[in-house]
Formats: structure tokens, sequence, C-alpha cells
């Protein structure tokens, strides 16, 4: 009777320590912001089954990821162990005999143990001797301490095992801790006592686990499946709107984050995942995703005298770093969601005025002229004037097509030949469109994202006023981040925009025969995934299908299509100054395409993008090795596509 009681007093004392260590995180959680995360349980349920069950984030990086999954596996078959060890000793009779408990679930017992272990010695393999970069700044010695309690937990249970058999024990479904039996057979101790001992070592490393879990990172084993549960199913290129109610237009305090963005910043790993993929951090910028978080983390419950969250818990440099490129959120195993905390906090220093001179230039042209560059509006269309034909003004005439041509397609000297070449490809196709000439306003894309909330709603507002007076089928748009803004942005003016990239458009006329391309005499080509065309929006393969159709061979860098490298423009970024920058993203990305050793052409199919590689290649004095074409330069019009006034009908499609 003495040891069950004993066991239980244990038991009741760590229980009480770990509800005495989890107080304040619970606490700091539960008294934050409600927000709504019940929807769609079915949808919620696979994700979680997908990310963690079957680990697939993880596994995009193979050796951590079948380390983990070791462990994993090994932990939950190993829980039968735990509910023997303790059913056994709280509660005398207990045993799993009946279900297999000497048989199947024993010798799993043993193989998961070996397991285990190997996972293990991967994961301090991976941590003491590889040592991955991601892993700077990341706890350390909080790993080694679970190493050590989960190598401890399992090891005496097989020599807990092990004794057994040596005390009478059958063997027979325990091939490990036998052959360890027959390893400790000549030693001159009482097997009986060996036995008892490895039970209350077994018993000690588990509830001194289970106290030392609510301070230490690994409490993600309690909370990554909730996390992924409660995560974000709207669109990825949506932002939160400023909850009604709230005094400030961003976040000031740490108290104003919702209770989901402190799960969320508790779920952490630190397995910086999300700083490997970072541009900024990769530029030298002093932005981590990790230590973003992790300072955050540690802000909600200070050891100490509590500081201010903006220039304090974190620096305003570090929020202006960002690219909102969200490769961080991509990758992220447990779901966290680091760009609606980054653009909440932007918006407060927006609001107290504290923004660097070229963001306040750029937001001032938005304000004042409707573009970044400060540029007349009535110079929006001047790229027609070298057209064959006339362009429709789709505020005067019924359009199938309205093309929300873009800033920096309609500005920009370096891009503007790819909007008149765009422009001649859907004339030759028959497509019938027009623009909106000066009543087109920047879509309020990166002015939301850069945390300027009421100049994004006056540029959106604007366009939706001037659209909603055209008649049209459907939007076309040759940049992404126009397209992320009409197509997911605007829904937060209750709008629905029918809308599509232009590569997605030309592929889906040359499937329909109604533009008939000129193959080129080849070669081989590289392409460069736009954040808000592909990570945003899923438009990966339209530009592919166009190259293809070009008549080039495509060789794909090694980050691409999702786990694409940003070219640092977004989130204002391209409307700031290069201090503090080690390397420029585009010329990062640069170098990763010549690596390749084969190419000689840069495929770009965003404005922005053609402007950034084009800067890169200059600074970076390769351009008599690598030259940077849009998708659409590589389209020549065959002999026969143009004019093809049989294929002029309207596009079939749905009403915006």
């Amino acid at each position: 009777m003495a040891p069950t009681l004993t066991l239980w007093l244990l038991v009741l004392a760590a229980a009480g320590l770990f509800a005495w260590r989890s107080r304040r995180f619970a606490r700091a959680v539960l008294a934050s912001p409600r927000v709504m995360r019940t929807d769609q349980p079915g949808r919620r349920f696979a994700g979680v089954l997908e990310a963690v069950g079957l680990h697939k984030r993880l596994l995009m990086r193979p050796f951590s990821g079948v380390l983990h999954a070791l462990i994993f596996a090994s932990f939950l078959v190993l829980f039968t162990a735990i509910i023997e060890a303790f059913g056994s000793g709280l509660l005398p009779g207990f045993s799993l005999d009946a279900i297999g408990g000497k048989s199947w679930i024993a010798l799993l017992q043993d193989i998961f143990a070996v397991l285990m272990l190997v996972g293990v010695g991967m994961a301090a393999w991976q941590r003491y001797v590889i040592r991955p970069k991601r892993f700077e700044g990341s706890n350390a010695t909080d790993a080694t301490i679970i190493y050590v309690l989960i190598f401890a937990i399992v090891a005496s249970m097989l020599l807990e095992a092990a004794f057994g058999i040596l005390a009478g024990e059958p063997s027979a479904w325990r091939p490990v801790s036998g052959a360890i039996a027959s390893g400790l057979a000549g030693l001159p101790v009482s097997a009986v006592a060996a036995e008892h001992v490895f039970y209350w070592v077994h018993i000690a490393a588990i509830l001194t686990f289970l106290v030392y879990i609510p301070t230490s990172k690994h409490r993600h084993m309690f909370l990554a499946a909730p996390n992924v549960y409660l995560r974000n199913l709207g669109p990825k290129g949506r932002t939160p709107d400023v909850p009604p109610g709230r005094e400030t237009p961003g976040i000031e305090r740490l108290d104003q984050f919702d209770w989901k963005q402190k799960l969320d910043l508790l779920a952490c790993t630190e397995c910086g995942r999300c700083q490997a993929v970072c541009p900024a951090y990769a530029a030298g910028l002093p932005l981590s995703p990790k230590l973003l978080i992790t300072d955050l983390r540690d802000a909600i419950v200070p050891e100490g005298e509590a500081r201010p969250l903006l220039g304090g818990v974190i620096a305003e440099e570090t929020l202006w770093a960002c690219t909102t490129c969200r490769a961080c959120m991509e990758v992220c195993p447990v779901e966290i969601e680091h760009l609606p905390k980054i653009i909440d906090m932007r918006r407060q220093l927006v609001d107290a005025g504290s923004i660097s001179p070229g963001l306040q230039e750029a937001f001032s042209n938005l304000s004042r002229a409707g573009n970044s560059m400060g540029k007349p509006a009535k110079m929006r269309a001047r790229w027609t004037k070298g057209l064959s034909f006339a362009i429709k003004d789709a505020r005067e005439e019924p359009v199938d097509v309205l093309w929300f041509v873009g800033d920096y397609a309609s500005y920009d000297p370096r891009v503007q030949e790819t909007t008149v070449k765009v422009a001649e490809l859907l004339h030759a196709a028959g497509v019938d469109f027009g623009i909106l000439f000066d009543a087109e306003r920047n879509s309020g894309n990166d002015a939301r994202r850069a945390g300027e909330e009421g100049l994004y709603e006056t540029l959106a507002q604007a366009n939706i006023d001037a659209i909603e007076a055209c008649n049209f089928s459907r939007i076309v748009t040759t940049d992404p981040h126009s397209l992320n803004a009409l197509k997911n942005e605007y829904q937060s003016f209750g709008k629905r925009f029918d809308v599509l990239h232009y590569t997605a458009l030309l592929a889906e006329l040359i499937d329909a025969g109604r533009l008939a391309i000129a193959p080129s005499s080849g070669g081989r080509v590289t392409y460069h995934d736009p954040c808000y065309l592909g990570r945003y929006n899923g438009g990966f393969d339209a530009p592919r299908r166009l190259i293809e159709a070009a008549g080039y061979q495509l060789h794909d860098m090694p980050r691409c299509r999702e786990n694409s490298f940003c070219c640092g423009a977004g989130g204002g970024r391209i409307w700031q100054g290069d201090e503090g920058v080690t390397e420029r993203p585009s010329e990062n990305r640069i170098r990763e395409a010549l690596a390749l050793g084969d190419v000689d052409r840069f495929v770009v199919a965003c404005p922005k993008d053609k402007v950034m590689y084009q800067a890169a290649v200059d600074a970076l004095g390769v351009a008599d090795r690598m030259r940077v074409y849009d998708v659409a330069d590589l389209l020549e019009i065959s002999a026969d596509g143009r004019n093809r006034e049989t294929q002029s009908s309207p596009l079939e499609s749905s009403a915006a």
C-alpha cells in the first residue's frame, strides 16, 4: 500500500507543479480578446491530421522530418508503457495483459523504444554536429534537457523490462529487453530489486518531464494540434481587418493581441524553418521571424519589469524589414501566423508617424496621385500611344475583360515594353478588353501591408467605384500585388471580383486555339515564382505553360513554387532604402540562377520583379551572363495568329 500512496502523492505533486508552472501562460491567453475559429471542423481536423499526423511540412526537410516522425510515432506507442507504469502503481491489479500487454504491445514497446533512441540520436547529431544555421537563436539548453529526459524515460523502461526478464518474466515478445537481459545476466545484483529501482527511475523521469514541459519550447507537444486546428482558413491574401472596438488602429500593447495570436507564440517549436526562408534575415536585416515570435512569447509573461512593445520588445527596424512574402507562414509546421502580428504593429507605427522618409514619400504620392511614383494620373495610359490599335476605355463602353494594369506596368519605362507586348497578345487573340485609363489607382495591397490602413481603404474604394461603373465580365491584371488586392483584400468591402493574372488568361487563349505562338529556337530558362502570384494565390502553372508554349526548356531553381525566394520588394520594402542590407534578396536570387550553369534567361511574371531583378543583374555586373525577361517577352505571335477575326467572340466567363 505504501508504494501506491507514494505514487499518488508524487503524481498529485507533479500535476500541481505542472498547473502552477502553466498558470502564467494560461492566464495570458485566456485574458486576451476573443476570436472565433470554430467553423469548418472537418477541414480543420483534416489539417491537423496532415500537419501533425502525416508531418507534411516537417518532411519538407527530410532528415529533421524523419527524426521527428520517429520520435512522434514512438511516443504514441510508448504511451502504453506509461499507462502500464502508472496504472499498475496507482490501481492495484491494473494490467494491459488482457489486450496483449505481454505479447504484441510488449513487442511494439521494444521496437519503438529503439526507434525513439534513434530519433533522439539523430536530433542530437543535427543540433550538435550538423548545426544548421536556422537553429541560431534557439534554446539549445532546453533541447539538451529534453534529450536527456527522453533518454532516461526510454532507457529506464528497457532496463526495468530487462531485469524483469531476469526475475522470471517471459522474454519471447521482448527481443530488445531480452538481449539487454542477456548482457546483464552476470551482474551481482538482485534482479527483483533492480527491476523495482528502474521502475521508480522510469516514474521519476516521466514526472520530471511533465513538470518541466510548461516552460519548455517542447510544450508544442500539447499545443501544436490545437494551434493547427485553429488556423485561419480564409484566403491567404486577405489581411485581417482592424477589429471593431479596438482603441488603436494597430497593436501597441501585448494585451491587445487576441488569444489565438498568443497561442501562436506558445506553440512555437523554435525549429527555425521560418528564419531559414526569410529574405530579410538572409539580407542581413534585423528580422528573424523565429526571434520575433519568441521575443513576443517571452514578453507576454515577463520575468522582470515589462517593456513597451514597440521599440522595446520589438524594434521598429525589425518590423520594417519584412517583405510580407509569407514564406515564414508557408513552412511553419504548427501554422504560426507571423504576418498579421507584424502588420498590426506596423499599423500602430504608421499611426504614430514612426516611418522612414522613403515610406513617407510613397504614402504621400499614393494619397496625392494614386501611384507611388507621384506621376500624374493622365500619364497612366501614355504607354498605349505606341500600340498598333486603340484600347477601349472601359468606363465608356462595355468590354469582356477589364484590364487593371497596375502602377509599375503603367509608369516604369523598364516595364512598359512588356505591357505593350501583353496588349498586342490580347489584341491578336481577339480579346475584347479595355482599361480604366486615369481612373485606375494603386491597388493598395502594399500600403495595407505597410500598415497604412486608411490609405489602403481610400485607394481601394476609389478603384471599386471605378470598376463598378464599368460593364465587363471579368478582370485581368499584370501585377500579382494588384491581383491579390482585387481578389482577396477587397472582400473587406464586401466585393468579390472574378480576377485572374494575365499569364492565366494567355494560357487559356492558347489552349482554346485563339492565340498562336511561334516557337522560338529553344534554349533553357529559369523562372521566378512571384510571392503574390504563387504562394498567395496558387498561380504556379500558367507561367510555366507559357514558357513551354514559347519553345523554351524550363530549369527551375532549387527554391521554386511554394518555396520561391522573395525579390525583396513586397510589403513596402521597394519604397525603403538598403541601410543594413548585406546582400539584396534580388541579388541572392540572381546568384541562385547563375549557379544553375545552363541558363542565361531569368523569367519573371511581375512588373516589380522585372525592376528588381534587372537592377540586381546590373549591380552584380552579370548582364553578359543573365538577362531578365517577363514571360510575355518570350511570346512571339505566329504569322497566322494576328487579327484572327473568327475568334473574336467574348471569352466564356462569369459575371463580376
